[in-house]
């Protein structure tokens, strides 16, 4: 279950370093790492078994979810970055609701 939220974690790191190297946009660096971090120790925390790492997780993606869906409504979702931080937010979204319900049924 760890998996996910490491791959997420290098994910996010290596876009914002990109975004930094191409467009000197210090956001995107200060968002990626802060996201990598978090979503880092999130499958740290699930590797661990310990509390909170899924919730860490789930709430993470949900931000991601939400930040690019508002970064690609005033364009129209026709660049790559909001379509890419949609896709990731919402797939690691559905997949840690699905594991929270799996361990806390609420559906």
């Amino acid at each position: 279950m760890e998996h996910p939220s490491f791959t997420l974690s290098a994910l996010l790191l290596a876009g914002g370093t990109a975004g930094y190297i191409s467009k000197r946009s210090i956001p995107s660096l200060v968002a990626g790492i802060t996201f990598s971090a978090v979503y880092g120790y999130a499958g740290y925390l699930l590797k661990n078994n310990s509390d909170y790492g899924l919730e860490l997780a789930l709430g993470s993606s949900g931000l991601l979810l939400a930040a690019g869906i508002a970064r690609g409504i005033p364009v129209g979702f026709k660049k790559p970055v909001p379509i890419i931080l949609t896709t990731l937010g919402g797939l690691g979204s559905f997949y840690y609701a699905k594991k929270y319900n799996e361990f806390y049924p609420f559906f």
